[in-house]
């Protein structure tokens, strides 16, 4: 389990590494005081340590999960039962999902859980729907250009009534389908409900899920949007209060760990009520299974506490900072050039690409490479 976490470990460093260097190479051309660089070198610890634990705790508990639930579900023929077992399963895990954590704390115009609720609820609609098109055999790009056509009415619509504001993060509500903690569990279950068919495309619809799951954060928070009646969804830039001293530095991540704990254990506490109902229910994990699982869920936690902490404190503040600095500006359009090689860099290390790439690797028995 040591050489486990480590490889886990080093692939978290391999994701931060880039995104690190060239912050502190920006730090050159937009100047950085000392102790908020101090702050972020931390931050980029944490998340790398977090990062490890967390995939590793995905892997144990998530995946196996998952798939559990897709097989059990799909053995039944009470369409009830799939249907309240699918939003359930769905909407618990996005609401444990880091990125959706990190964006419901950039938008002060809604309350925390508001926001939260509304994408989980989406996600977890989504996947009710993403069982019954697997289960019934219906293509996926006939329900893509649907719902996506219902989307872009429903953009409209929010703009026509005074929501225009929330466009924005409707649509970037929808990257929480892509977190490390969502796309482990839904291709997972995507794989246990098409292994239950014998047809020749069971294989390929075991893809899908995860491209339905995505619409439906950004149905509902649109819904959100135009019903809430917020006062707009801009983000304000922090200022940020130098700390005096390394002890200072530590002060600060160590009064943000106790809330981000309570977080997760709120997040992660509904998850292991419903999987503890479902084994009950249907028994459907031995012992030993279990056993994983449990230290899996352990792992998942330790993860996301750290994860979340070296956020909060130490990424977001200076990565706005540094961001709004460069937009005032003579040279921003710098953003443009640097933004694609962040975004190359995130998407290359990114955990849930990972799970993706070697799942069609696997399916396409070696035809489509993971690093193709």
């Amino acid at each position: 389990m040591n050489k486990i976490l480590k490889e886990k470990i080093m692939e978290a460093f391999a994701s931060v590494l880039p995104i690190t260097v060239i912050v502190l190479i920006c730090s050159v051309f937009v100047p950085i005081p000392s102790g908020t660089v101090l702050l972020f070198l931390v931050g980029a610890a944490l998340l790398i340590l977090g990062m490890g634990f967390f995939t590793l705790g995905a892997d144990m508990a998530m995946m196996p999960m998952g798939e559990g639930i897709g097989i059990q579900l799909t053995k039944s023929t009470n369409l009830a039962l799939i249907l309240i077992v699918s939003f359930v399963m769905g909407a618990a895990i996005t609401i444990a999902e880091p990125d959706l954590q990190v964006l419901a704390e950039q938008v002060p115009a809604i309350p925390r859980w508001y926001l939260v609720l509304t994408v989980a609820a989406g996600v977890g609609f989504f996947l009710v729907v993403a069982v019954f098109r697997t289960l019934l055999k219906i293509r996926l790009s006939i329900l893509l250009v649907i719902f996506y056509c219902i989307t872009f009415g429903m953009a409209l619509f929010a703009h026509i009534a005074g929501a225009g504001s929330f466009i924005p993060v409707a649509f970037d509500s929808g990257g929480v389908t892509t977190g490390p903690i969502t796309v482990p569990f839904i291709l997972a279950m995507g794989v246990g409900v098409a292994a239950i068919r014998s047809d020749k495309n069971s294989q390929d619809d075991s893809f899908g899920l995860v491209s339905l799951c995505s619409i439906g954060p950004i149905m509902a928070v649109l819904l959100l949007g135009v019903f809430y009646h917020p006062q707009g969804a801009s983000v304000e830039a922090p200022e940020i209060q130098e700390p005096a001293s390394s002890q200072a530095v530590a002060a600060r991540f160590a009064f943000q760990l106790p809330h981000s704990l309570r977080e997760v254990l709120t997040a992660l506490g509904m998850i292991i009520f419903f999987f503890l109902v479902f084994q009950t229910l249907t028994r459907r994990y031995k012992k030993h299974q279990l056993a994983r699982i449990g230290v899996g869920f352990l792992y998942t936690l330790i993860g996301l506490v750290v994860f979340l902490t070296g956020v909060n404190v130490g990424f977001i503040p200076v990565g706005q900072f540094m961001g709004s600095q460069i937009a005032a500006a003579p040279y921003k359009w710098v953003l443009i050039p640097l933004g694609a090689v962040i975004g190359y860099y995130i998407v290359a290390a990114e955990p849930a690409v990972h799970v993706l790439t070697k799942q069609v690797e696997e399916i396409s028995a070696g035809a489509i490479s993971q690093k193709v």
